[in-house]
């Protein structure tokens, strides 16, 4: 659990990083959406939330979110 944890970090330090390429931080975003957890899903609602992301970003990040809610059904 502890590495799943510190990996989340790692994802949300690289998808917050404004300064790295789109590429890179929306990868960032599909890592953390496969990851399919609680903690997952709320990481990625907080993206959703960051108005200094672009909207593209934001809205893979909502997609993503979506597909785990649909998943613990």
């Amino acid at each position: 659990m502890a590495t799943q944890s510190n990996e989340l970090k790692k994802l949300i330090a690289i998808v917050t990083d404004l300064e790295l390429s789109v590429k890179l931080r929306t990868k960032a975003i599909e890592l953390i959406g496969n990851m399919g957890t609680h903690d997952a899903l709320l990481t990625l609602l907080e993206i959703v939330a960051n108005e200094k992301l672009i909207s593209k970003e934001r809205d893979l990040a909502l997609k993503h979110a979506r597909e785990i809610v649909k998943s613990e059904r």
